[in-house]
C-alpha cells in the first residue's frame, strides 16, 4: 500500500513540475524573443495594478483556449480529430516517467528513487514514447480533410523518421563508454574527474555526440529551424483545422518535447543531478538531495534557454536542406563517431 502511495505522489510531483514548466515556456518564448528583438514583449494581461512582467498572459491564454469553439471540419474524421492531440500530449508526458531529477531520498528508513519508473532500459523507453508521439501529428493531418494539414502530417512523419535514426545513433558512443541503458546508472557513471579536473560527463567524452544529439533532438521537437511540419508562412501545418484546447494541446506537446530533450541532454552529457566536488563538503543527506535536484533543474534551464535562443535566431530550412542535413551529414557523422569511440576504447581501454 505504501508503494502505491509513493508512486502516486511521484506521478503528481512530476506532472506538477512538467506541466507548470511547459506553461511557463509559453511566456519565456515571448519574453525571450522580445529581449532579443529589443521589444517589451507580453505585458498587457494584468490583475489590477499587477503585471508581473506579463506572467498573467499564461492564464489569459488558457482561459481563451478553453472558451473558444471546438470546431471539426466538415468531412473530417471526428474520432481521429479528437484523439490526435490527446495522443501527442499523452506520449510526451509518458516519457517523463523515467527521468530522474535526483539520486534518491531516504524517508522513514525507506529509500525512494526520484523517478516514477526505475528500469534498465530507460533510454529505449524515452525513444519509444517520442516515436509514438508522431502518431498524433499524422492523425491530425489525416483527419482534418485538408490538403495543407495532410502535407504537414507527411512532412512530420518523414522528418521524424529521418532524424530518429541519427537521434539513436548519437548515444551509442555513450552506451559503449558507460555500459548501461538505465538513465540513473548513467548519471552515477559520470561521477568522478578526468585528469583530476574535468568532470566525467558525457560532454567531455563525446563532444561530437553532444552536438549531433542536440541537432537531432531539435528536429524531433519540430521547432525552428526544423519546423517544416508547421511552416506557418507556407502550409500552416498539421494543426490548421484545430482550435481551442485541442490546438493548445499540440502547442503544449511542442514545449513538453523541448523540456524532455533538455532533460535528456542534461542527463546524458552533463551529469544529470551530479554536482562536481560536492563530496568535499560535509552536508546532511537531505541537503545533498536538495542541491542535486537544484543542479538538475539549473542545467536543464540553461538548455531550455539555449534551444529558445536557437529557435529565434535561425531561419527555417528548406525541405531538401532538412533531408540533406539528416541523411548526408548528421547520420554519417554519428556512425563515424561510433567507429572512433570503439577504436579509442580498443586502444586505450575503458
Amino acid at each position: 500500500m505504501a508503494f502505491v502511495w509513493v508512486t502516486l505522489i511521484k506521478i503528481g510531483v512530476t506532472l506538477f513540475w512538467v506541466m507548470n514548466l511547459g506553461s511557463l515556456l509559453t511566456w519565456v518564448e515571448r519574453k525571450q524573443s522580445a529581449v532579443m528583438q529589443d521589444r517589451i514583449g507580453a505585458n498587457r494581461a494584468n490583475i489590477g495594478p499587477f503585471r508581473m512582467m506579463g506572467l498573467f498572459q499564461i492564464a489569459a491564454d488558457s482561459v481563451k483556449m478553453i472558451l473558444k469553439e471546438d470546431w471539426i471540419p466538415p468531412g473530417g474524421n471526428r474520432f481521429l480529430h479528437t484523439l490526435a492531440p490527446m495522443v501527442s500530449v499523452f506520449f510526451a508526458l509518458m516519457a517523463f516517467a523515467v527521468i530522474p531529477i535526483g539520486n534518491s531520498l531516504t524517508i522513514g528508513g525507506q529509500e525512494i528513487s526520484l523517478s516514477i519508473i526505475s528500469t534498465d532500459v530507460a533510454i529505449l523507453f524515452v525513444f519509444a514514447m517520442l516515436s509514438l508521439e508522431i502518431y498524433g501529428v499524422v492523425f491530425a493531418g489525416y483527419s482534418s480533410n485538408n490538403n495543407y494539414a495532410l502535407l504537414g502530417g507527411l512532412r512530420a512523419s518523414a522528418q521524424m523518421f529521418s532524424y530518429e535514426i541519427t537521434f539513436g545513433a548519437t548515444i551509442i558512443g555513450l552506451l559503449m563508454i558507460y555500459g548501461t541503458l538505465d538513465l540513473q546508472e548513467m548519471i552515477r557513471a559520470q561521477k568522478g574527474l578526468i585528469g583530476g579536473f574535468y568532470p566525467r560527463w558525457g560532454f567531455f567524452l563525446q563532444p561530437v555526440g553532444f552536438l549531433l544529439f542536440c541537432a537531432a533532438g531539435l528536429a524531433g521537437t519540430k521547432r525552428n529551424p526544423f519546423d517544416l511540419p508547421e511552416g506557418e508562412s507556407e502550409i500552416v501545418g498539421y494543426f490548421v483545422e484545430y482550435s481551442g484546447m485541442k490546438f493548445g494541446l499540440f502547442l503544449l506537446t511542442d514545449f513538453l518535447e523541448t523540456i524532455l530533450i533538455s532533460a535528456m541532454v542534461t542527463i546524458l552529457f552533463f551529469g544529470g543531478w551530479q554536482v562536481p566536488f560536492l563530496e568535499m563538503f560535509s552536508l546532511s543527506p537531505l541537503w545533498v538531495s536538495i542541491l542535486q535536484i537544484a543542479a538538475f533543474f539549473f542545467k536543464m534551464t540553461i538548455f531550455l534557454w539555449l534551444f529558445m535562443l536557437i529557435r529565434w535566431s535561425l531561419p527555417r530550412f528548406r525541405y531538401d536542406q532538412l533531408m540533406r542535413l539528416g541523411w548526408n551529414i548528421l547520420l554519417p557523422l554519428s556512425l563515424l563517431n561510433i567507429f572512433l569511440t570503439g577504436l579509442i576504447l580498443m586502444i586505450w581501454g575503458k
